[in-house]
């Protein structure tokens, strides 16, 4: 099987004792950490950080990547860019010391209050990633842009960007669910993936379908989406041997406040969407 499995935990369940029971129950051993008991972790304070850190360790748990905040859709282009250097600096050497290469980030959607032109968008989000994107090469580590929101949320957005930053610090994290939810068609997201299939560094698996009612798409399990075999099957036969990361938004959704309930909901959706996954790989694999 070329492909490993991690995931967003924090679907499953809040606090970091219960993502860890969770990827035990489906045999993983590998996280993507994101909210802790409803807090970022690249917010936590420095004991909270280091409680994690040596718990996970504890647990033999590699951490594949960081949920960061930078540049997302809560941080639009007019946004304080002080606070994503300052978020930068801060988790980079935590990620160096857990071998850590990935802080997910977006690229700045436009401003709703006062909207830049696309050439004034562009120019700002390039000057900005430049800037970033030197210093995550001086700390070792990847800016993972996520095709969901901002400048590079399509694809000639993308390649635009990443062509006008020029570092391999800033590079691709390929959600196989976000442009047919924004697009309401699963041929947008075929196309993104299509057009920077050679720049994909790592993987999350999100599925969509229509409506019950035929209207805007919405999240399902892997084998709603037929997609999601031919994005996997074509991943295969190009050699990516990376990461494939769960982000169900099902049950949870962290950008839309959405966050899980005690019912245990939120844990059932995620192990089914993780053993899904893995039936499909397997049948692809064989």
């Amino acid at each position: 099987m070329p492909f490993k499995f991690t995931g967003f935990t924090d679907e499953a369940e809040r606090s970091l004792d219960g993502q860890i029971s969770t990827l035990r129950e489906v045999g993983w051993s590998a996280i993507e950490l994101r909210l802790i008991d409803g807090k970022n972790v690249c917010d936590l304070s420095d004991d909270e950080w280091t409680s994690v850190r040596d718990r996970l360790a504890a647990e033999s748990i590699q951490v594949v990547g960081f949920g960061g905040q930078i540049a997302n859709w809560a941080r639009p282009i007019d946004s304080d860019f002080a606070q994503d250097v300052a978020e930068l600096r801060r988790v980079a050497p935590r990620m160096r010391e857990i071998g850590t290469r990935f802080l997910r980030v977006m690229s700045y959607p436009n401003s709703e209050s006062n909207p830049l032109s696309r050439s004034d968008w562009r120019n700002e989000t390039v000057r900005r990633f430049r800037e970033l994107a030197t210093i995550a090469e001086g700390e070792g580590v990847v800016l993972a842009h996520e095709n969901c929101s901002g400048y590079g949320a399509t694809y000639e957005g993308y390649l635009e960007m990443v062509e006008a930053v020029g570092s391999d610090a800033l590079q691709l994290i390929f959600d196989t669910g976000n442009n047919s939810l924004h697009a309401n068609d699963l041929e947008d997201t075929w196309n993104y993936y299509q057009a920077c299939r050679d720049l994909v560094a790592h993987v999350h698996i999100k599925c969509a379908k229509p409506g019950s009612d035929g209207g805007d798409y919405v999240t399902c399990y892997v084998d709603e989406d037929p997609l999601q075999r031919r994005i996997i099957e074509d991943l295969e036969r190009a050699g990516y041997d990376g990461w494939l990361s769960i982000e169900p938004h099902i049950k949870a959704a962290i950008h839309a406040g959405q966050d899980i309930d005690e019912s245990g909901e939120g844990r059932t959706v995620w192990v089914n969407f993780a053993k899904g996954l893995e039936t499909l790989v397997a049948e692809i694999s064989d």
